[in-house]
């Protein structure tokens, strides 16, 4: 991958992350609930990981098979997901693609959680 296609996909995913953190602790009334949501069922009510990796797919029009490959370039180094419906090449790449950046969304995340649980817990007892 092109130094500057990979300088996309990271601001993509950091971008991907700030906002997805942002709308579950906004949906769960906080970063520690929100963690504790995403960690047991990532597609419950209120926070529906499937749902918003669509639309990040879908908003940053990759959600046909040369975005699919750009995805799945930047994710070459990763567990390759099971795949196991795909009608067609495009379909399998379009699959395979959400489920990694799935994957990595839901950790990158989690982890912004934590982040945001510990700065919390240390700005409220500094008071």
């Amino acid at each position: 991958m092109n130094a500057h296609e990979r300088q996309q996909f990271d601001w993509l995913l950091q971008t991907a992350v700030d906002q997805f953190a942002e709308r579950l602790v906004q949906r769960n009334a906080g970063a520690e609930s929100a963690l504790e949501r995403l960690t047991a069922t990532p597609e419950a009510e209120g926070v529906w990981l499937s749902a918003f990796v669509d639309a990040v797919f879908r908003d940053g029009l990759l959600d046909n098979p040369s975005g699919a490959a750009f995805v799945l370039q930047a994710l070459e180094r990763r567990a390759a997901p099971v795949v196991t419906s795909a009608a067609t090449i495009g379909e399998l790449l379009n699959t395979a693609a959400r489920s990694a950046f799935a994957v990595l969304l839901r950790q990158k995340t989690l982890e912004e959680l934590e982040r945001r649980s510990r700065y919390q817990a240390q700005s409220t007892e500094s008071l």
